[in-house]
C-alpha cells in the first residue's frame, strides 16, 4: 500500500482542520486510511482570516485546494475543548501569550455566546455553545481565503462544520440551511455548511453563461 502511495502520490478527497487535542483523531473519526485525508491541526481548530502575512493554516488551505484539488473542507471542533476553556477564562492564559494571541481568532464566537445566548447558562452549557459557535466562526473565516472563495464560486468545493462528542463518539454536522448542528445520519446524507454550487454575481455572466460545476 505504501509503495503505491509513493508511486501515485497523494490524492486526498478532503482537507480536515481539527483541534490538536490528543483525544481527537480525524482519521479515527472518519475511519480513513493513509492518503485519504489532508489534515491540519491546531489549538481550537482555528482558521485565521486571510491576510498577506503567511501562516501554516493558510498555506495548508491553499495547497489543499489549489495543488491537491480537494472537493471538501471540514472544520472539526469537539467537546471539552481546552482552547475554548481558555477563551472563557482569559486570566488562565496569563503565562501563555502565544495561545492568548492565537485565540483572538475565536473572539467572535465568544461574543456571540455572550450576547445571543441566555445569561444564566450553566458553565458547561456555555462552554459547549462556545465550541459549537467557534466552528461556525471558523467556517466564515475560511471563506475569506481567495483559493476557497474561487473554488466555491466555481462549484468545485463544499464546506463542512463538524463537532465531535468525545464522551459518546457522536458527530454533529452544521446544516447551513437550518443554521444549526444536527446529528449525522448516513441514511439521510451528510448535512453541509455550504454546498457545491457555481455562482456568479454579475448578471451579464449569470444564468446560461455561469460556470458549470462538475
Amino acid at each position: 500500500m505504501y509503495q503505491q502511495l509513493v508511486r501515485d502520490g497523494q490524492q486526498p478527497q478532503a482537507l480536515i482542520i481539527a483541534c490538536a487535542d490528543s483525544r481527537v483523531s480525524p482519521e479515527h473519526i472518519t475511519q480513513s486510511g493513509p492518503g485519504d485525508l489532508f489534515v491540519c491541526r491546531n489549538a481550537g481548530n482555528i482558521v485565521p482570516p486571510f491576510s498577506q502575512q503567511n501562516g501554516g493554516v493558510s498555506s495548508a488551505i491553499e495547497y489543499a485546494v489549489v495543488a491537491l484539488g480537494v472537493r471538501d473542507i471540514v472544520i472539526c471542533g469537539h467537546s471539552d475543548c481546552g482552547a475554548m476553556k481558555g477563551l472563557m477564562n482569559p486570566e488562565a492564559l496569563g503565562n501563555m501569550p502565544n495561545v492568548a494571541a492565537w485565540l483572538r481568532h475565536s473572539h467572535a464566537a465568544n461574543r456571540i455566546v455572550c450576547e445571543a445566548y441566555p445569561e444564566d447558562m450553566d458553565p458547561k452549557e456555555r462552554h459547549r455553545a462556545l465550541a459549537l459557535e467557534n466552528v461556525v466562526v471558523q467556517l466564515n473565516n475560511l471563506r475569506t481565503h481567495p483559493s476557497v472563495a474561487a473554488a466555491l464560486a466555481r462549484g468545485k468545493l463544499r464546506l463542512h462544520g463538524w463537532f465531535f462528542e468525545i464522551e459518546s463518539g457522536q458527530v454533529l454536522a452544521y446544516c447551513g440551511e437550518r443554521g444549526r448542528f444536527v446529528p449525522i445520519d448516513e441514511a439521510a446524507g451528510f448535512p453541509v455548511a455550504q454546498a457545491s454550487a457555481a455562482r456568479i454575481a454579475t448578471p451579464e455572466f449569470a444564468g446560461p453563461h455561469a460556470i458549470a460545476a462538475e
